[in-house]
């Protein structure tokens, strides 16, 4: 059965593609739109996906450049302490690696979704540039798990900043996770940016511990 960390972090991927162009729709429609569109892929190329995952992964990498805020959820995940001792290659490095790891762990969850039901609910506008949508999940038991997008409008375009899920906050997690990696590597950046990989895997089973 798929966790709520992997059904939440299912949304955050079927939310993320097919974005880009999207500047003049609202939070809401973004979110609507572009699940609609994933999942419609998905009905139509699942079995060729699951055949070659490699395939699935690439397509939904390829994406998420211009969808997700990928410089700013990398900063706070680092935070200030870590970030502003960062060069250039070693956020790019981490951006990359964080998007990486997340669709190796993440994207069969996707392709466990049986079209059991996704519904976008309300967003609130905070101020002009920032916004959250809400979101709930059907699982395959039956139970409806609620999900919250935190979004920010860079260039006129609304990109996903943070995901909550079933009241577990994604980027806190990950943050803390980030955080104790780099006590444990003797605050060596490089070393932390290289093995965020099993990093996620490590905060993917605190999550579902926690929700259990």
């Amino acid at each position: 059965m798929i966790s709520i960390l992997r059904r939440g972090l299912l949304v955050l991927l079927a939310a993320l593609p097919l974005m880009a162009g999207a500047a003049a729709q609202s939070p809401k429609e973004v979110i609507q739109g572009t699940t609609n569109q994933l999942l419609a892929d998905l009905k139509a190329n699942k079995e060729q996906y699951k055949t070659n995952p490699s395939a699935f992964y690439d397509a939904l990498n390829a994406n998420l450049g211009p969808v997700v805020d990928a410089d700013g959820i990398s900063r706070s995940i680092m935070t200030v302490k870590y970030s502003r001792n960062a060069t250039p290659d070693q956020m790019q490095r981490f951006q990359e690696n964080f998007k990486r790891s997340l669709m190796q762990f993440y994207g069969n969850a996707l392709l466990e979704y049986n079209n059991q039901g996704i519904t976008v609910g309300a967003e609130k506008k905070d101020g002009s540039d920032r916004a959250s949508v809400d979101m709930t999940v059907k699982g395959n038991n039956g139970a409806i798990y609620p999900v919250q997008y935190t979004m920010t409008k860079i260039n006129d375009q609304w990109k996903v900043r943070n995901v909550i899920v079933n009241g577990i906050n994604i980027g806190k997690l990950f943050r803390d996770q980030f955080a104790d990696a780099m006590n444990r590597n003797g605050n060596d950046l490089d070393k932390t940016i290289n093995g965020w990989a099993g990093e996620v895997a490590k905060a993917k089973e605190t999550a579902e511990q926690q929700a259990q």
